[in-house]
């Protein structure tokens, strides 16, 4: 499935192009730094906040990269998710399909995953809920590209107590909010991401996450020569 028509700018903000976007959280971050976002996503998103396409996002990205201002992509972590090995599960391994095409479109990028790939990422910032006044130890890893660099954050020693997976939340805990997790309606609070259900909560990333990045990336955009994409 392919994007029928180029995406158009429809206001002054940059463009950001949402490859993998599930049910939004990295897009809510991009949007509230000051982007226009634009999700893909091989599956049909009904709960996504923004401008969506059905399209294979990295056949999507390797057409219409180019003509946004930043990119940023999460291949699903399925594959490298422990929970899923352990369940004898098998997805797609797209990290460096994903990354061959984002170096192609000639644009700043940023590629998020889980743990269990940090072999296959190169040099990743690592995220963690307290660094930013997210009230759980959600880690993600993210790998910048295009010209684009990260600092890392101090990462704050894991001093709340965390509830084990599925178990309810005791007050003053942190949930983990991931499988068949308790507290739907907290984990939404928590992590920011009041229209999601169940299933896009579980593998989110935390919109505190992608606005921190959004801010560095509209930095970059501004001092470092980077025209906005036509």
């Amino acid at each position: 499935m392919t994007q029928p028509t180029p995406i158009r700018r429809v206001g002054p903000r940059p463009l950001l192009l949402d490859l993998f976007c599930c049910q939004g959280g990295a897009a809510r971050g991009y949007a509230d730094a000051g982007f226009d976002v634009v999700g893909v996503d091989l599956a049909p998103q009904p709960r996504y906040p923004y401008r969506f396409v059905q399209a294979d996002a990295v056949a999507f990205v390797r057409e219409h990269g180019a003509g946004f201002d930043f990119i940023h992509a999460s291949p699903p972590c399925q594959h490298d998710s422990d929970c899923q090995r352990i369940q004898g599960n098998s997805h797609p391994d797209l990290i460096a399909p994903t990354r061959a095409a984002l170096e192609a479109s000639g644009r700043p990028w940023v590629i998020e995953n889980v743990r269990g790939a940090l072999p296959k990422l190169r040099e990743p910032v690592l995220l963690c809920g307290p660094m930013l006044g997210v009230e759980t130890y959600r880690h993600r890893y993210f790998e910048t590209g295009g010209g684009i660099t990260l600092p890392q954050p101090e990462h704050p020693a894991h001093t709340v107590p965390q509830a084990k997976m599925g178990r309810p939340v005791p007050p003053g805990w942190y949930g983990q909010f991931v499988g068949n997790f308790s507290g739907v309606a907290l984990a939404r609070r928590v992590l920011g991401v009041e229209w999601m259900n169940r299933d896009g909560i579980r593998e989110c990333i935390p919109p505190a996450y992608t606005e921190h990045i959004g801010r560095a990336a509209l930095t970059h955009l501004a001092t470092a020569g980077v025209g906005v994409a036509a």
